[in-house]
């Protein structure tokens, strides 16, 4: 079966190619890097010699972000080490241009697809000593052409939901061979643990979800527009996707024949979607803005629309309460969800649909901890928003400390593991 994929993907890949392009004109790929992905000679190698090159492959923002402390712990001990970091999303390598700028030693490239002479190529010019995968990406070509060339493999983060299992087990021989050539798995929850047993996997740990080990620092985070967010009564809905805007319009229609000073934030997955957001909003003529970075909120507006990349976090701090968004559309369920983790350390109140199917076990813990909450439809959020403005002070200062101490906790048990295999102590 992995020849046979090997084989389909070798044949696809003109298809491939005419597919990426595509995506280059509807703006969601790079308009030069999409290359990175197709061509060998846009594959930039750069690496210094007398060097360990750690690679390190993350789909999208959440997990990149997810492994920047793991990088820095291994830089604090380390002097001799380079990373690579591969992403798939436009979103990601937009992040990674803004936070890739304080390491000396860490490249970003967008991976090539896996096609099995790009992919061998890739390697072969990059050198890369391990290779970390983060989350649920298994790339077949990728693994089976490291398992060839005897590079150190293992996967952080893993994550086998029920209905992925399910998919894997259809092909047993397959799966187990594919499995049984990863050298680590570090798991996002017991229930992935549990799947891994079956699937022959070897070296499988639990010790909390990454993407917990995100650093934030409220110090960090500053805006120039930090007095009207502290005078209006602002509330945030985060990383929206198409048809959600309208039950944030349908809350702040609410919102606003109760309090005075609203300010509601929109700050959309994909920002080319801006323009078609402000003409919702603008149909009900509301006072709209479309905010690109370091612009000033003008005085009248209600409405802004945030129209650039890693300012979130600027826009939490002075926010009691932030929707999440990817939650309330039936027809993605089984990919629904963003990661709240961020809003959820700057001490927010987290709202969300009940389609979270990436990131269930990330809700259940704040779920737990009380600092999120299932809404069915705008008045209920409404509802809850009005609740959070009535309160003086945030009410997860206490929470976000206790998500700080777990997070810290799973770095440190998580770079055990980490430093044991690079220094080939697991076998």
């Amino acid at each position: 079966m992995i020849f046979t994929y090997r084989v389909l993907t070798n044949l696809l890949y003109p298809l491939l190619i005419i597919f990426i392009f595509f995506r280059k004109i509807l703006k969601k790929e790079d308009t030069i890097r999409y290359k990175e992905k197709i061509l060998i000679s846009h594959f930039k190698v750069d690496r210094k010699k007398n060097t360990r090159l750690i690679w390190f492959h993350a789909a999208s923002i959440g997990e990149f972000k997810s492994i920047l402390p793991i990088i820095e712990e291994l830089n604090i001990k380390n002097k001799n080490l380079e990373f690579l970091i591969t992403t798939v999303t436009l979103s990601s390598s937009n992040l990674a241009e803004v936070e890739l700028k304080r390491f000396n030693n860490v490249r970003h490239r967008f991976i090539p697809l896996d096609v099995n002479f790009l992919i061998s190529e890739f390697m072969r010019l990059w050198k890369p000593n391990i290779i970390f995968l983060v989350d649920s990406e298994i790339w077949p070509n990728l693994i089976s052409k490291a398992n060839q060339s005897r590079i150190p493999i293992g996967i952080i983060n893993a994550r086998i939901t029920a209905h992925t299992f399910k998919k894997w087990m259809l092909f047993p021989k397959t799966a187990k061979k594919i499995f049984s050539l990863i050298d680590l798995f570090l798991t996002s929850n017991v229930e992935t643990k549990n799947f891994l047993f079956k699937l022959n996997a070897k070296n499988i740990f639990f010790n909390g979800n990454i993407k917990l080990i995100t650093k934030v620092n409220k110090n960090d985070a500053t805006n120039i527009n930090e007095k009207i967010l502290i005078r209006k009564n602002t509330w945030i809905a985060a990383s929206t996707h198409s048809g959600e805007e309208f039950l944030c319009l349908q809350t702040h229609l609410r919102l606003k024949k109760k309090l005075k000073n609203l300010l509601t934030i929109i700050a959309p997955r994909h920002i080319s979607r801006v323009n078609s957001i402000n003409k919702i909003f603008k149909k009900f003529k509301l006072n709209t803005q479309i905010l690109n970075k370091n612009e000033i909120i003008e005085e009248n507006k209600e409405i802004i629309i945030i129209n650039s990349f890693g300012v979130l976090q600027d826009y939490f701090k002075h926010a009691k309460s932030v929707f999440m968004g990817k939650s309330t559309i039936k027809k993605i369920q089984n990919s629904g969800g963003q990661n709240p983790i961020d809003a959820a350390k700057l001490g927010c109140k987290i709202y969300h649909g009940k389609y979270v199917y990436n990131f269930k076990d990330i809700y259940e813990i704040l779920k737990e901890n009380n600092v999120s909450k299932i809404i069915e439809n705008s008045l209920d959020l409404s509802e809850n928003l009005i609740g959070d403005f009535e309160n003086p002070i945030k009410e997860n200062e206490k929470i976000t400390k206790k998500i700080n101490d777990l997070g810290q906790k799973t770095l440190t048990e998580t770079m055990k593991v980490i430093n044991n295999f690079l220094f080939n102590e697991i076998k």
